[in-house]
């Protein structure tokens, strides 16, 4: 039986990074936080493996074609949801806290809003559900009462850094740290020939291949900027990105004194991810502190933003609000994936992404409806570009 401080945790997104660090996270508190569902895409072996190791009695497969092939592979008394209204059903599940959505893409939204709805806190791992749909996300999560709690590293460092300084009048801006990614150095005259697999090299991150490229890009920031404005409640002109190599620094938050505070800790998912599951508490786990002596030097230098204009276009659809942000975010996964199948180069991604902006008609975004109608539209404007470059 769960403890009263145990949290009970529905992992949507299993199989993935996020999903696997957050299963070590929990196997070493086993005091404090069990596993209670799970939901993956297609990876039945190993998310069969979880079953086991986990004894959750609920869990979900997107990719319904694997149903049966799961049903085999685990016990008969685990009930098995499918397809996109499976992963809806199995967020509004009796019996957990808190839902920690790490599913890549769009397929993440309506189960985190069905968690919502069902009273369950939720901890984003997912950019595009505050991207996409930030103003109907945060206004389900105060109408249901319920936390946000962000898992990246650079929103849970700002997280820690404003804990006790909510007012929204004291930040002077929020600082996101970007490690660069491979191309941080690379000539820009260079970045045409940047192959799928030099993209998917990151220097200090281990991530799945769609958050690497993004990386890359610099998209995977200026999504975080589009995110950070509505789970901190900070304007998009408060909002800054500065590269640091080293990614020991996650975030920063500087006050309207000019102090700055940062949060550091070693290059480890598990560290957002545990506080965010553990929050208001600090809990001893199995993870290593940072030893400062050790650090040879801590490097800031400011992006490149002509060569990498993902972020002025992420500014550009925060600032415009709207449906905006969902197309930004809709066109880049198109671009994504057309790259990684060598449909289009590397530039292209950001090319794609400006001309399907700047060719949309922007509404407000307080429908759901019309913000999935804007992506959709955008999807299909990304493919033409990248079937036609």
């Amino acid at each position: 039986m769960s403890s009263p401080s145990k949290r009970r945790v529905l992992l949507l997104g299993s199989t993935g990074s996020i999903g696997q660090s957050t299963l070590k996270v929990a196997r070493s508190m086993p005091d404090e936080i069990e596993i209670v569902g799970l939901a993956a895409n297609r990876s039945v072996e190993l998310l069969a493996e979880q079953v086991h190791e986990t004894g959750v009695k609920q869990v979900a497969i997107h990719d319904t074609t694997q149903e049966n092939a799961l049903r085999r592979l685990i016990p008969q008394d685990v009930s098995i949801h499918s397809g996109p209204e499976g992963l809806i059903e199995l967020a509004r599940m009796e019996g957990a806290d808190i839902a920690l959505i790490s599913i890549v893409g769009t397929a993440g939204l309506h189960p985190a809003l069905a968690a919502i709805e069902t009273g369950k806190d939720l901890a984003i791992a997912s950019k595009e559900i505050l991207v996409m749909a930030g103003e109907v996300v945060t206004q389900a999560a105060t109408q249901h009462g319920v936390k946000l709690l962000p898992v990246d590293s650079e929103h849970n460092a700002i997280f820690q850094c404003l804990d006790g300084h909510g007012n929204p009048g004291e930040v002077s801006k929020l600082i996101l740290t970007a490690s660069g990614g491979p191309f941080r150095q690379t000539p820009a005259a260079e970045l045409v020939n940047v192959t799928p697999e030099q993209a998917l090299q990151h220097p200090t991150w281990d991530m799945g291949p769609k958050i690497t490229i993004d990386s890359a890009t610099l998209f995977n920031k200026g999504l975080e900027m589009i995110e950070a404005r509505w789970l901190f409640g900070i304007g998009m002109e408060r909002i800054d990105v500065v590269v640091h190599p080293q990614s020991v620094v996650h975030s920063m938050v500087e006050f309207c004194d000019g102090s700055v505070l940062a949060q550091l800790s070693n290059t480890d998912m598990c560290f957002p991810i545990q506080y965010a599951l553990t929050w208001p508490r600090r809990i001893k786990g199995d993870l290593k502190a940072l030893d400062l002596a050790k650090l040879a030097k801590l490097e800031f230098e400011p992006p490149r933003f002509e060569d990498f204009p993902a972020l002025h276009l992420a500014r550009d659809a925060g600032l415009s609000g709207g449906t905006l942000p969902a197309v930004y975010n809709a066109a880049n996964e198109v671009a994504v994936q057309a790259f990684r199948n060598g449909l289009i180069s590397f530039p292209d991604i950001w090319h794609c992404v400006k001309r399907v902006m700047d060719t949309h008609i922007n509404l407000p975004s307080s429908s759901l409806d019309t913000i999935l109608k804007a992506d959709r539209e955008a999807r299909l404007a990304a493919t033409d570009f990248c079937t036609s470059s």
